[in-house]
């Protein structure tokens, strides 16, 4: 049985509607992400599956349990990271993970947690003068102090540094290696590509594709890409007349990019045009369809929008 099992999930917020007909499952031991922008509904399916917002319909089952009837049940078995990690500024890391493992049946040791996140140097540091890595750390410690067998994470790398980034993401590949499922609600391409098993591309409250990074990107219609550079500029008209491309981009003078219907006859096409007009490939890139590239075809933009 799977670790989460979501069905039909709606939500609304007066005219809005936030959630419509959501519905997806996690597997033991996988990391599934939600990829979508801003406002796309991400946060409040998570919110609604962990019992901090009621849906309008739907069902939601967590190891098993009934989310919306057997809440409590529920939180002594998950773990959750929200957006931001909320705290009084003077309370320690060591402070607050020892209150809040006072909440839970089956709490792990304090100093362990300290030790696994890298708190160690802040542990008796005021929660204000905490970096922003710092603060992400411990709250993912403090998801982490009963124990879960299902963790949440809801952007949680979102305005980090790339170094701390990264240590985060070490951090989620390593719950997986431990056997536990991991929600994981992200805007960021590379990091669902990097870190996910499996994608749900939400877009306005909706769930649009469903599948492995690998699977999503096999299914795109979008077309490879032919990044190449020569000696000399290359009329466009030229480029366009090659019977393999669909459209050109010219990146300066004498750089360039094609969407071509095949990688091998581009490749072939493009050569023997250079050789007839004397010129000469001095770089030369092949670029298959992205994760980015099936988002902007399914929804009609970019994340980055």
């Amino acid at each position: 049985m799977p670790d989460v099992q979501v069905r039909n999930l709606r939500k609304r917020y007066g005219d809005v509607s936030a959630i419509e007909d959501v519905s997806f499952e996690i597997n033991g031991g996988e990391i599934f992400g939600l990829l979508g922008p801003n406002g796309a509904g991400k946060t409040s399916t998570l919110e609604c599956i962990i019992g901090l917002r009621v849906p309008d319909g739907g069902s939601v089952e967590v190891c098993g349990l009934d989310a919306l009837r057997q809440s409590r049940e529920v939180k002594q078995r998950i773990g959750a990271q929200l957006q931001a990690t909320a705290l009084h500024d003077k309370i320690t890391p060591r402070e607050a993970l020892r209150m809040f493992a006072a909440f839970y049946r089956d709490a792990a040791g304090v100093e362990p947690l300290i030790e696994r996140f890298s708190l160690k140097e802040k542990a008796d540091a005021r929660f204000e003068t905490l970096s922003g890595g710092q603060k992400q750390r411990l709250g993912l410690a403090l998801a982490f102090v009963n124990e879960p067998r299902v963790v949440f994470l809801d952007e949680p790398t979102s305005g980090l540094d790339p170094q701390s980034r990264r240590e985060l993401h070490q951090l989620i590949l390593q719950m997986r290696s431990e056997g536990r499922s991991v929600l994981l609600t992200t805007h960021y391409i590379e990091e669902a590509q990097t870190l996910c098993d499996r994608i749900a591309i939400v877009d306005h409250g909706k769930v649009i594709a469903t599948g492995t990074p690998a699977e999503l990107v096999a299914e795109s219609r979008a077309l490879p890409r032919l990044s190449f550079r020569a000696a000399q500029p290359v009329a466009e008209s030229d480029l366009r007349a090659l019977p393999s491309v669909r459209d050109v981009a010219a990146d300066s003078a004498s750089a360039y990019r094609l969407r071509t219907t095949s990688t091998t006859r581009g490749i072939l096409e493009l050569v023997r045009l250079l050789e007839a007009q004397k010129n000469e490939l001095l770089d030369l890139q092949v670029q298959k369809p992205s994760l980015e590239d099936v988002f902007i075809e399914l929804t009609g933009t970019s994340l980055r929008e």
